[in-house]
């Protein structure tokens, strides 16, 4: 019989910083990167009472250029390099009602979070991965990418279709230094804010949660595998990502929806 794989040493000596890494998807990630035996350093703008103490807290507005510089200064300073970058932070807080309801202020705010924080992210922390000839870049994204919902996220879509396309760009110039660069794009996850919102909806509308969250599923157009995903889902395939066995793999996009998307 073949043995499981044992993954628990195969980061082992490598620093990671995960943004967004405090809750969610980017706590999930951080923490199986952790399991590899990799250094992470995660960053949010305000640090929570639970973090695991394991993990290295860096606090920072991410949206926000001057902050982003801070945070590569003290990573570098502390951690003295940076081999694996997780692009996790990422959001919409903008309202529905379609495009006529947004203002300037939405557009610039949305895109400054999704687009241009890990841009500037990647900027900081490049240098010093193209004069080592290693490192991997992950982006996350989303498939509102491809599938965007018009009336309440448009930006945010908009801002991951751009990711992607930059993601794609980078890897081209970036690939033959040594230097691997990935997207991730989920579908809907199941975070703790996700399941609240369905409690709230559920409350709201009088149903239960199990038909709160059916409801989303429809409203997506279906996931054929009948489920959201979990943070742990994307965590499991980001930590493959990253490490030696995805060697050869880069400048694609991976999308992780439960089969979501309708197209190929």
């Amino acid at each position: 019989m073949t043995e499981p794989f044992n993954f628990n040493h195969e980061l082992s000596g490598k620093i990671a910083l995960v943004t967004g890494g405090t809750k969610g998807t980017g706590k999930a990630i951080a923490e199986r990167l952790l399991v590899a035996g990799a250094i992470v350093i995660v960053t949010a703008r305000n640090q929570p009472e639970n973090i695991n103490s394991q993990l290295h807290f860096i606090a920072g507005d991410l949206s926000q250029a001057k902050e982003t510089e801070k945070l590569v200064k003290k990573v570098l300073s502390r951690f003295g390099r940076l081999d694996i970058l997780i692009n996790t932070l990422g959001g919409s807080e903008t309202p529905g009602g379609g495009f006529a309801v947004l203002s300037d202020e939405d557009w610039e705010n949305t895109i400054q979070t999704n687009l241009l924080a890990p841009v500037r992210l990647d900027r900081g922390f490049l240098p010093q991965m193209l004069e080592r000839k290693n490192g991997v870049i992950i982006h996350i994204a989303s498939i509102q990418g491809r599938l965007p919902l018009f009336d309440s996220t448009l930006p945010y879509a908009a801002a991951k279709a751009g990711l992607v396309n930059y993601s794609k760009g980078l890897s081209k110039e970036v690939s033959s230094k040594g230097i691997r660069v990935l997207t991730v794009s989920p579908g809907w996850i199941m975070t703790s804010s996700a399941n609240r919102m369905m409690e709230r909806i559920a409350d709201s509308s009088k149903i239960t949660v199990e038909e709160a969250t059916q409801s989303v599923m429809d409203a997506l157009g279906g996931i054929p595998i009948g489920k959201p995903a979990q943070p742990e889902d994307i965590a499991e395939f980001v930590g493959f990502l990253v490490s030696p066995r995805a060697k050869y793999l880069t400048g694609t996009e991976y999308v992780i929806d439960g089969g979501t998307i309708p197209t190929i």
